[in-house]
């Protein structure tokens, strides 16, 4: 499987932007795809998930409310709709999937077997 994300960029305080993850490959074989981020000086951390099929979404406390994450079968894309953007949401943001159908594990970095490559987001105050 491989995944390409994009979407980065510099926003000011309460600006929006929208990441995409496009993957190709195994399609069939990815479950969940995940957006996760790591800030300067900070280990990955989860931020969404989305599971393929039902499109059931899991978010991180922190972000819930302000991201959403959605999936376009036809275009084998994962977005992340970001809105109300802080200074504390700068970060690289990457895409993963996984064929883990156990949500308990879907916030877990260890899950996802496939990574894409990460996209800056920076948030200006």
């Amino acid at each position: 499987v491989q995944l390409q994300a994009s979407g980065g960029g510099l926003v000011q305080t309460g600006g929006s932007l929208t990441l995409s993850c496009v993957f190709s490959g195994r399609t069939f074989s990815s479950i969940v795809m995940g957006w996760f981020r790591q800030r300067p000086g900070k280990e990955r951390e989860f931020v969404a998930a989305v599971t393929w099929n039902a499109g059931r979404t899991f978010y991180a406390d922190s972000v819930k409310g302000r991201f959403a994450i959605s999936r376009d079968s036809a275009k084998n894309t994962v977005y992340l709709q970001m809105n109300s953007l802080e200074p504390e949401d700068t970060a690289v943001y990457s895409c993963g999937s996984s064929e883990n159908r156990d949500e308990y594990y879907y916030r877990l970095v260890y899950t996802y077997d496939f990574w894409g490559q990460g996209t800056q987001v920076t948030v200006s105050s």
